[in-house]
């Protein structure tokens, strides 16, 4: 069984490196930004963790291909000259030496789309809303080999670190298969500590989780859902794969990723990372079918519709309701 420690060393240096930005970016946001509706801040964060995480990998596994989410061309603009100031003085700020060149270079190793035997996919910054709203967001990365994840890291500068201590936040997480899935802080030294998934197995005593965004599942199908297993406890809503995260601690018991509409088809890098972790932690990850999450076929999860992640205790109960209400609309 490979270990891939090589792999994981340059993944937490990268995803760290990225959560320093992207934190230092988000305390920058004002109501007056939000007033004005400016996403200043949410742009330079996204192509600033992108380049960060890009420039570790790629220089540690140059000949691995990156599925990421941005591209270079819009900063290259010139009305865009104020973006790639603001991204060089953070990427600097954090000490790494930069020209615009090397931005775009950076960005850009991540610009691949099809599928390989082996690559990695990238979310810079997933739940930009959150991040605008100083809620939650993640720096997703995971390495797929064959089609199958093998490790996931997860940068999560507002979740709490434990249950033991919810003042405590920056989280770092990350699996890898077969090998368990550890938890620690983003600052510091620490050791890792492993985490598992909650033991709960009466549908009614479930919490669960969901987006905040109702464009990103179905809020009235959830509503059903919970009505169908008997659930009592409202759901815990926050945006991005801090989902994963939280069902992979055992905070929550399920996370529902409803489809809003037809033809819709969900981008890897929205998952990877958090479906590994879950899974090492006990869990199980599937889409409406019950059938695995596919990641064979470049940025989309083509073969797949929907999601639904749970401790695996509740997966087949929360599986048939699920069933029940889609093919009810359907």
């Amino acid at each position: 069984m490979h270990d891939y420690a090589t792999e994981l060393q340059a993944a937490l240096a990268a995803v760290r490196e990225a959560s320093h930005l992207c934190r230092a970016v988000q305390r920058t946001i004002t109501p007056d930004v939000l007033d004005k509706k400016d996403n200043s801040p949410v742009t330079i964060a996204d192509f600033g963790s992108q380049a960060l995480v890009c420039r570790v990998i790629g220089d540690a596994f140059p000949n691995d291909p990156i599925i990421a989410e941005e591209d270079s061309a819009a900063l290259r603009q010139p009305e865009n000259a104020g973006f790639l100031s603001g991204i060089l003085g953070e990427v600097q700020r954090l000490g790494v030496s930069a020209t615009p060149d090397d931005l775009f270079q950076w960005i850009d190793r991540g610009d691949a789309k099809d599928y390989s035997p082996r690559f990695w996919t990238l979310d810079p910054i997933d739940g930009t809303k959150g991040f605008l709203r100083k809620g939650q967001y993640a720096v997703s990365l995971a390495l797929i080999v064959n089609g199958r994840i093998e490790l996931g890291v997860l940068g999560c500068p507002n979740l709490p670190v434990s249950a033991r201590n919810e003042a405590s936040l920056d989280m770092l997480c990350y699996a890898v298969r077969g090998h368990g899935a550890f938890m620690l802080p983003l600052e510091g030294d620490a050791a890792p500590w492993p985490i598992h998934v909650s033991n709960v197995s009466d549908p009614k005593l479930a919490r669960f989780c969901e987006s905040v965004e109702s464009g990103h599942s179905a809020h009235d199908d959830s509503v059903k859902i919970a009505s169908l297993l008997g659930l009592t406890a409202p759901p815990v809503r926050m945006d991005s794969q801090a989902k994963y995260a939280t069902v992979g601690q055992g905070r929550v018991d399920a996370y529902l990723r409803l489809p809003t509409r037809v033809g819709y088809f969900e981008r890897i890098w929205d998952h990877a990372g958090g479906v590994i972790l879950v899974e090492e932690a006990g869990g199980r990850v599937t889409d409406l079918n019950g059938e695995p999450l596919d990641f064979a076929h470049g940025h989309m999860l083509l073969k797949n519709r929907g999601v639904i992640v749970t401790n695996g205790l509740l997966h087949e109960e929360v599986l048939a309701a699920v069933q029940s209400v889609v093919a009810t609309e359907t």
